[in-house]
């Protein structure tokens, strides 16, 4: 039988690199054939399908910055690979990894499923930066593309900025499997028992400065108060003015940076953690977050895309509306304090997430749609 090729072409790092990486590992290997390209200097783990079998592979230029020099070279690169390979459809992973796939897409007659994980434009608060992103985003967007979106919130941020129709638009949450097994730590864990917890590189997407302020209101009322914050190692553009910031408010006691961790220890973490944050100004669909909900985990999380997809306000935990450090800081508290509260928002997080982000049960939607699609 033969089976229907799929090309994924993605800058593999984060959340992107989680998502691929799951639906390889769980889409039907006999109906389905995946092939990866994905960038030179993103990761070095090899790409196994459901038996643990390496996939086919290939390195181009891409990356997150815009380079016309890089770009091109990608682009080039990727018409040849997608040419000899001859796909059935081309999904297409992240921004930089939906430019080059769906411009391939064009020039070769072929299909794009496009999922962004978090639009380009919402990653700066620079007025001429973020037309320009939002532009590209609209002269790619329709056409022979087809809008996969992380998120209901990316779904409807799609239609109402960017300019897709909505016959072109699906919806295929990102999922994860069950967490029925923790390992030990892998790490040294020098932090308290007690503590909070989040997964969030310093960068302008995370605002980790605004969750630093949180720590700081909630010190006020409990002095031994632990934020374990982990992804700090990975392009965190404001690591050092996080430092100071920690520094300046006399918080160095307070929090646990955690450069790299590996995905065992972050379940374990969270896990063990009385609940998990978020002040985040975008997500596509942030992982971090699903894994919370999969562990029983209330979250105090921003308003944002994904987030609020994820939590529904005193449900499974709070959704803030404002960005104010003393709004975050009641709610953890409220949480922290009152034991009915905090086992009924973790029996809520269980069931929330077993119907909804449980990829053994969504891997068959996404089967569907790249079969209806070919």
């Amino acid at each position: 039988m033969k089976r229907n090729k799929i090309v994924h072409i993605l800058h593999s790092v984060g959340g992107v690199d989680v998502s691929l990486r799951l639906i390889l590992s769980n889409i039907n290997n006999i109906e389905f054939e995946n092939v990866i390209i994905h960038g030179q200097k993103d990761t070095e783990d090899v790409f196994l399908d459901k038996n643990n079998q390496k996939l086919k592979s290939y390195r181009i230029p891409i990356n997150r910055d815009i380079s016309f020099k890089n770009d091109l070279k990608s682009i080039i690169q990727a018409y040849k690979i997608i040419k000899k390979e001859k796909p059935d459809l081309i999904h297409s992973h992240s921004a930089k990894g939906g430019i080059v796939g769906r411009m391939v897409g064009r020039m070769l007659g072929i299909k794009v499923l496009h999922t962004p994980q978090a639009y380009s434009y919402l990653s700066t608060e620079n007025f001429l930066k973020r037309k320009v992103y939002i532009t590209i985003e609209k002269l790619f967007a329709n056409g022979n593309s087809i809008l996969l979106a992380s998120s209901n919130s990316e779904k409807n941020r799609a239609i109402k900025e960017v300019g897709y129709v909505e016959k072109k638009t699906i919806l295929f949450n990102n999922s994860i499997l069950p967490i029925d097994q923790l390992s030990e730590l892998t790490i040294e864990k020098n932090w308290p028992d007690d503590y909070i917890c989040t997964v969030g590189r310093p960068s302008f997407q995370k605002n980790i400065e605004l969750m630093i302020q949180v720590l700081f209101e909630i010190k006020k009322h409990q002095k031994h108060i632990h934020l374990v914050l982990m992804g700090v190692g990975y392009h965190s553009p404001q690591l050092d003015s996080i430092n100071d910031l920690i520094s300046k408010l006399d918080l160095k006691s307070n929090i646990t940076l955690l450069n790299w961790t590996n995905r065992q220890d972050i379940f374990r973490i969270i896990n063990d953690s009385k609940l998990y944050i978020s002040t985040a100004r975008y997500e596509g669909l942030p992982y971090s977050i699903i894994e919370s909900l999969a562990l029983c985990k209330p979250c105090v999380v921003s308003d944002c895309d994904g987030n609020r997809d994820l939590i529904i306000n005193d449900f499974n935990g709070f959704v803030i509306k404002d960005s104010h450090p003393e709004s975050f800081s009641r709610k953890i508290i409220e949480i922290l304090n009152n034991e009915e509260l905090y086992l009924k928002f973790s029996q809520n997080a269980k069931k929330y997430f077993a119907e909804n982000f449980n990829i053994i049960d969504n891997i068959k939607k996404l089967e569907n749609i790249y079969k209806s699609n070919i």
